[in-house]
């Protein structure tokens, strides 16, 4: 009745958790990685889906991570082009901001922190000649380009769950923990799963509960760090308009109060623009974009667009509750950092519990690899780090060269629309070849929904890729949903739970 033993129990399935399975499973440990709901159901479904180093972390004197977070854009590139690929922002100069000089100044500290070999560097641009130019408001005459990536980021968790799961981790999704208590030699773990109880066992317990941090530390029953002592929950929101005309690049705004604000090409047919920093309290999981996040970030992106944009164009939004580390000389939520830390509890097998405290999607990684040398004096003899060279499930396509791949299966497989095709390797690279199966013709692949999504790429995901509701196919493992009329979007829904 004591339950499976394991090396490593991971609590929570977002882009840390996920990351850290996936390191340690790859390093010959047993994994079992533990969430409460869906992978990437909490802060990271709802970032601003970008690998970036973090330009204005600059003004923070922030270098290591943001010469760290440039870095892993080259690592990400070459580990998952299908999920990742650069993007050019225009970042425009306007009155009562920062100055041209300034603006110059950290754009060549971008440039040269880390070094680039498929990423562009900065320049000047002309906005009365630049075809971005034709966005924004006339007036705005000057500004600058540089290049970030951009990641669809619930996919990121989701394959690296697959990586972990391929070197033999085991992948628990809507199992809540109940109960962690120490022992000799194991920390005995309860699990409930729609009601059923059951054990598991584990040397060391991960602790990347995210915003619920302390509410994970508190099953243990003893005196433990109040890590939200240590974080500041500050909520993100982000609104979908349809798309911006005139462009297909992305802009970096500066707006009045000293922030920035991201406006991104989205799914083809959308524009994303966020994010917002406002401090929260209670429960990270009602975390929602509020109206007046709404208007400040429509206000933010009309002071530089040609054609403003009202309320009435949002077609969705939304939120995630980021764990900042608390600084008590801080209050403005935008300054606090975005770098991880480590709280480590107990010393032995058995009583030894890793906290993982802040933290970005760009540098999850890297985090992984601090997360499992901070336990080393535990695993003594444990191998090298190895996640920087290996692929994700379906990065391994050639040359990282996505167009020429998709030409390549537009051969293979004629009778499939370009743009289903498109998609499915923009979701599953190099394992498109596994979610078509055996299919000969475009009637084999059952019902169709929406954004290429069909009857077979729905039990793909369930097969493959954890998938349990709709809400998990249309909004995570794709964004299906985006492009649904509500009407369509619920008939959908009915018809891929009846799948599932």
């Amino acid at each position: 009745m004591q339950g499976p033993l394991f090396d490593l129990v991971v609590i929570g399935g977002g882009i840390n958790g996920a990351g850290v399975a996936a390191d340690a499973a790859g390093r010959g440990l047993s994994v079992c990685l533990i969430e409460k709901d869906d992978l990437a159901s909490g802060t990271s479904q709802a970032s601003s889906k970008l690998i970036h180093g973090g330009l204005r972390y600059l003004e923070h004197y922030e270098f290591r991570l943001v010469r760290e977070a440039l870095a892993e854009r080259e690592v990400m590139l070459a580990r998952a082009s299908h999920i990742v690929w650069p993007l050019r922002f225009i970042l425009p100069e306007s009155p009562g901001t920062r100055s041209r000089l300034a603006l110059r100044a950290g754009l060549f500290l971008y440039d040269h922190l880390a070094r680039r070999h498929r990423i562009p560097g900065s320049r000047a641009v002309d906005l009365g000649t630049d075809p971005a130019g034709r966005a924004l408001r006339p007036e705005l005459k000057r500004g600058f380009s540089y290049w970030d990536c951009w990641v669809d980021d619930a996919r990121l968790v989701v394959l690296n769950a697959r990586l972990a799961a391929d070197r033999g981790a085991i992948i628990r999704t809507r199992t809540r923990v109940t109960g962690l208590d120490s022992g000799t030699d194991a920390w005995s773990i309860t699990l409930d799963t729609a009601g059923r109880q059951e054990l598991c066992r584990a040397r060391v317990v991960i602790n990347a509960a995210g915003p619920w941090v302390d509410a994970v530390s508190a099953l243990t029953g003893v005196n433990t760090p109040d890590h939200l002592a240590r974080i500041r929950l500050v909520k993100g929101s982000h609104i979908v308009v349809p798309r911006i005309a005139a462009t297909q690049d992305a802009f970096l705004f500066q707006n009045a109060d000293g922030r920035v604000v991201f406006v991104l090409p989205f799914e083809t047919d959308f524009t994303l623009i966020g994010t917002t920093d406002v401090p929260v309290t209670g429960s990270p999981s009602r975390a929602t974009c509020s109206r007046e996040e709404e208007n400040y970030l429509i206000a933010a992106a009309n002071r530089f667009l040609a054609k403003p944009l009202t309320p009435s164009d949002i077609v969705w939004t939304f939120a995630g509750v980021r764990p900042l580390q608390a600084d008590e000389n801080e209050t403005d939520p935008s300054a606090l950092s975005r770098d991880y830390d480590f709280d480590l509890t107990g010393s032995r097998f058995g009583d030894a519990m890793l906290t993982i405290v802040g933290g970005k999607i760009t540098t999850y990684r890297r985090l992984a690899e601090a997360a499992l040398a901070r336990l080393g004096f535990l695993f003594p003899g444990l191998p090298p780090a190895w996640t920087g060279g290996q692929p994700l499930p379906g990065g391994d396509i050639p040359d990282a060269d996505v167009g020429l791949y998709v030409e390549g299966l537009n051969r293979l497989y004629a009778w499939l629309p370009e743009q289903v095709l498109t998609a499915l390797v923009r979701r599953h690279g190099t394992q498109t070849r596994e979610v078509v199966g055996d299919a000969r013709r475009w009637e084999d692949m059952g019902a169709i929904f929406a954004a290429g999504l069909t009857e077979r790429e729905v039990r793909y995901l369930a097969r493959r890729e954890w998938a349990q509701t709709s809400e998990d196919v249309l909004w995570r493992r794709t964004k299906a949903g985006l492009h649904l009329s509500p009407a369509a979007r619920e008939a959908a829904s009915a018809s891929i739970d009846a799948l599932l």
